[in-house]
This record gives structure tokens, C-alpha cells and sequence, in this order.
């Protein structure tokens, strides 16, 4: 990506030298993760988001690296897009978009939604409206995962912007509210349903993007599309244990997400993303 001149965020709090709290809910990011883990474990990923649960350490003395203040503008850079994207397109729905917080951690933190650790990955929380990002999560991809590059970063960071505007739109209560009447096959579907809309939205934020600063570079599109099918449910299970368990997914398959960030990506349309109306299979 061409970030050249492009202005940072200032809607953001650095809290990487501070620390504490118990695990939060799992974004995208959570996701690769809870992967990772399960590999070097032996083990199931949903297993490993159950023993995740237990809690982590305290804060403890942090100094950031040149790359990680790099990576540090370069989140605000996107997040700033972001931010000319969404309200642009909100205008165009007769809303107004409240732009969301980045906190950006290292090992721990407390947000609205709880506490949580590194090894949650990024997520966002609606009850501040906030997106947590751990900077040392860019740097495992590549090294984890194989899935690299700035346009796979920013795919990160989007993604739980799309959250943030589900929430806006009143997507993301109404998904949960039901959740929690909902037996857990029925949560785990709902669940996916929401991060494919959200991949979606990352797309969205991408043509955009693209169409107001004409950033993206030969590469980069297929840096995005790596990561998301490399964060498949389908591909960390089978990567982790030799076999997978649809009915555990909460993300979608690999090929359901590289499809819905796709479809976005190509057509830039706020109205195209529901995931919710069509059937299950037909995702």
C-alpha cells in the first residue's frame, strides 16, 4: 500500500505499557491465534479458547521497537481511512458515523468487554466502541501463518472496524441478543454470519480506499485474500489436528471468507453484505 502523506488517526489510546485482565471474546484476530496455538499444542482450537480463559499477567516494563512505532503509524493511517470511509459512506445512508477508539496493548488489557491478552488477537468491543490491537500480532503472521503484508494488516484492522459499523447499523446487539437465546450450533452459525459480514465490510473499506487515494499496489489484494483464507475454521482445524468440525466454526470456512471480503472488495456496496437472509449452506 502506497501510504505516502496520508494523515494518522487521532481518535486512538496507547496503553502498551500497562497491562491485566481475563480473556476476551475473539475477533479475526482471535481466530489466527487461538490456530497457532492449537498447533503448537497438539490440540483442538476450540479447545484452546476454552483454556484461554483462565486469565493473565500483569503489565510489566515496556519499550517499543522502531518497527512497532512503524506499525504503530501505520495502524493510525488505516484507521484513519477508515474513518473517511465509513462517515462517507454513512452520509450516503442519511446517518452519521461515530468513529471508533483504537487502544492499542501489549500482553494485556481491560476493555468494556472484559480483560484480554495478546493471545486474543485484535478485537472490538461495543461497549466502548473500541477496536484493541497488540502490534506484536502483525509480526507473528507472516512468521505463524505465512499470511503477510500491509494490505493483510489493514485487512485485520478493518475487519473490526466492520464490527464497529454493525454495531452502529444495529446488526451486531441484535446478532447478540439472539445469541444468547440460541443453542450453541444455532450461536456458532449466527457467530459466523457476522464475521463474514464483517469481512465483507473489510472489502467495502478497501474499494473505497482505493477509489479516494488510489493506495493499493500490485500484491496487495492477494495479501488480503492469503490471510483470509489462511484464518479459515476449516484450515486451522485441519491444520491443527488433520480434521475439521463444521459444526464448531465461528468464523466460516476458508472459502467463505475469501468470498464475502471478495465480494466487497469488488463492489463497494454498504447494501450487498447480508449475511443474514440467506441460508446457512448458502454462505
Amino acid at each position: 500500500m502506497d501510504l505516502t502523506g496520508r494523515r494518522q488517526s487521532t481518535n486512538f489510546e496507547d496503553r502498551r505499557s500497562k497491562g491485566g485482565g481475563k480473556v476476551a471474546g475473539l475477533g479475526i484476530g482471535g481466530a489466527i491465534i487461538v490456530g497457532i496455538i492449537a498447533l503448537l499444542l497438539g490440540g483442538n482450537p476450540t479447545e484452546v479458547i476454552e483454556q484461554l480463559g483462565s486469565g493473565a499477567a500483569g503489565g510489566t516494563e515496556y519499550v517499543a521497537t522502531e518497527q512497532e512505532e512503524q506499525l504503530k503509524t501505520f495502524a493510525l493511517q488505516i484507521l484513519a481511512s477508515t474513518e473517511d470511509v465509513w462517515s462517507e459512506e454513512f452520509r450516503k445512508m442519511g446517518r452519521t458515523y461515530r468513529e471508533p477508539k483504537l487502544v492499542l496493548f501489549h500482553g494485556s488489557v481491560q476493555s468494556g468487554c472484559g480483560g484480554a491478552t495478546s493471545q486474543t488477537g485484535p478485537f472490538y468491543c461495543s461497549a466502548d466502541e473500541s477496536v484493541y490491537l497488540d502490534l506484536d500480532f502483525f509480526s507473528q503472521m507472516p512468521k505463524s501463518l505465512g499470511a503477510g503484508g500491509d494490505f493483510a494488516y489493514a485487512y485485520v484492522i478493518a475487519h473490526e472496524v466492520g464490527h464497529h459499523v454493525q454495531h452502529l447499523l444495529g446488526t451486531l446487539d441484535k446478532a447478540h441478543n439472539a445469541m444468547a437465546r440460541q443453542s450453541e450450533a444455532d450461536r456458532n452459525q449466527t457467530s459466523v454470519r457476522l464475521e463474514l459480514q464483517a469481512d465483507y465490510y473489510a472489502g467495502v473499506w478497501g474499494y473505497h480506499e482505493n477509489r479516494l487515494f488510489g493506495s493499493l499496489e500490485q500484491g496487495d489484494i492477494e495479501e488480503a485474500i492469503n490471510a483470509a483464507q489462511k484464518i479459515g475454521d476449516d484450515y486451522l482445524q485441519r491444520r491443527s489436528s488433520g480434521s475439521v468440525a463444521p459444526e464448531s466454526f465461528t468464523h466460516g470456512t476458508s472459502q467463505q471468507r475469501v468470498r464475502w471480503l471478495s465480494k466487497g472488495l469488488q463492489t463497494g456496496s454498504v447494501q450487498g453484505g447480508d449475511t443474514f437472509s440467506p441460508r446457512y449452506n448458502a454462505l
